[in-house]
């Protein structure tokens, strides 16, 4: 699976290499979410949604403290979904969709606000390029043309020389450090890790039907490695799994030339893990639990390497319900993340783990009259436990009219966080409901597969208990409910539609499929 790959090299001063002048930040007022913080804690990058396409910010940092910043500019117009620091701060990899389109590339720009080159690092355009990270001063991507045969690749920006890791078909890159490679194959709710490093291509886990392993990150150990085209005497790697369990947790991979072995370093019996991250000093490791619900929980781990105890730090309060997108310095001295809820647009937040203190970064204004969402739990018609967000309208008068709001998927789920959707619905007075039925993650892997092919209709009384127990509650006028719903919720529309006729008063499909073949 690996062999070599060049790409023309950027030529100097030419297209693919322009300067463009600068643009200074002077104050941010949109959504800032998906920061990258810089290895040495200097600065910060990030998404903002302001007005046009999402951009891409640079914030540099005095400890906690913001000081200047500047936009990240692109040669090509369109939505910036990813930033990532190289791990020497030279460098910003930044995902780009032009124009909006569904082709992806990965453009690496320096770090320093005057030196404005832009390089384009993964192809020709005919294939769409997925940001996975680095490996050293080397960008990491997958590579996927209309064949779905994705192509892991590691590309020297200022040489553009690529390098084939291996491919695949749906194959993508999780991880790279160093020879060896992280790889992921099979289908969404069946999805497992392997390590390649050289002529060895090793499975993390044995077979497993209907677990799913991703992410995952190969711990750097220098020192470790051998000779080149030999396999290591040891590597290590930390995974997000369900391996062996209903619940997903942190687990770590010791990969030896002939053994594979696992220690579980975190894991709840009442929740799922939904992120991780690691400090390259391998000192410290947070993680984003999913709790009661959909809640996010934040856990810093004192990370003990070898056989020894992991111990856990100190719990920080989030400063709102839900958060995503886990970034942290080398040295374990700052921790970012996104955070949002119903009155509080996503905003990338800094911690600072050594005094425990919150920053937030500049973002849109709150919304102190958002409706915030309580959880109700009911049962299924065959028992199984289910639960959404009732989110209640001032003045809403009950039995009367409720929007049924189904999530994508299917196996997303609705969490207490903020919507472009529902405020407008809730500001005209309509109660909304948003259900997590069968299939939903952040419950369990028995739950996530407990609408898999001849269970599908299952998620489809889910939706009809749903209604069921809004009117047994009081709270549903049967003959005004409608249901609506984005992707999978879209399906879930158009279903109870057709097999539920007169359930629903009227249903609102968005991007939603009518026929899954």
């Amino acid at each position: 699976m690996t062999g070599p790959l060049t790409v023309a090299r950027p030529p100097a001063g030419g297209a693919r290499r322009p300067r463009l002048p600068a643009a200074p930040v002077d104050i941010l007022t949109g959504p800032t979410h998906a920061p990258s913080v810089a290895p040495d804690g200097s600065a910060v990058a990030f998404i903002v949604d302001e007005s046009g396409y999402p951009r891409a910010v640079q914030q540099f940092l005095d400890g906690t403290s913001v000081r200047d910043g500047r936009y990240v500019t692109l040669p090509v117009e369109g939505p910036i979904t990813k930033v990532v620091h190289s791990p020497d701060g030279r460098w910003l990899a930044c995902a780009v969709l032009p124009h909006a389109g569904d082709r992806a590339q990965v453009w690496v720009v320096t770090t320093d606000p005057t030196d404005r080159r832009a390089i384009w690092v993964d192809g020709s355009g005919a294939e769409t390029a997925e940001l996975v990270g680095w490996d050293e001063d080397r960008v990491a991507v997958t590579v996927e043309g209309p064949d779905c045969v994705g192509e892991a690749r590691l590309v020297d920006p200022s040489t553009g020389a690529a390098h084939e890791l291996g491919r695949a078909h749906g194959l993508r890159l999780v991880d790279s450090w160093q020879g060896s490679a992280l790889v992921r194959l099979g289908p969404r709710g069946d999805r497992h890790l392997r390590l390649l490093h050289g002529n060895h291509e090793i499975p993390l886990f044995d077979a497993d039907t209907g677990s799913t392993s991703d992410p995952a990150r190969i711990l750097c150990e220098p020192g470790a490695l051998p000779g080149e085209g030999d396999f290591p005497s040891r590597v290590r790697v930390l995974v997000r799994t369900d391996y062996g369990s209903d619940r997903l947790r942190l687990v770590e991979v010791t990969v030896t030339e002939d053994d594979v072995s696992h220690r579980v370093i975190a894991e709840r019996h009442d929740a799922d893990l939904d992120e991780f991250v690691m400090s390259t000093d391998r000192s410290t490791v947070a993680v984003l639990w999913n709790v009661a619900g959909g809640l996010s929980e934040l856990e810093v781990l004192d990370y003990a390497a070898g056989e020894g105890p992991v111990r856990s730090g100190p719990a920080s309060t989030l400063p709102g319900p839900v958060a995503a997108g886990l970034s942290i310095s080398d040295d374990a001295s700052v921790l970012a993340m996104g955070v949002s809820g119903p009155a509080r647009p996503p905003c990338v937040e800094l911690l600072d783990l050594r005094r425990r203190q919150w920053v937030s970064l500049a973002a849109a204004p709150g919304e102190p009259d958002a409706v915030v969402p309580t959880v109700e739990r009911y049962t299924a018609r065959d028992g199984l436990q289910l639960s959404g967000w009732w989110y209640e309208p001032a003045g809403a008068t009950f039995p009367g009219p409720v929007l049924i709001w189904l999530h994508g998927g299917p196996e997303a789920q609705s969490r207490p966080e903020h919507s472009d959707v529902l405020p407008t619905i809730l500001a005209a007075g309509y109660p909304v409901f948003a259900p997590n039925v069968r299939g939903s993650g952040g419950f369990g892997r028995a739950f996530s597969h407990a609408d898999d092919v001849e269970n599908r209709m299952r998620s489809i009384e889910d939706v009809e208990d749903t209604v069921a127990h809004l009117v047994r509650r009081g709270l549903a006028d049967p003959s005004r409910v409608v249901c609506s719903g984005r992707s999978y919720g879209g399906y879930l529309t158009n279903a109870m539609l057709a097999f539920r006729p007169g359930l629903f008063v009227g249903g609102i499909s968005i991007c939603g499929m009518s026929e899954f073949a």
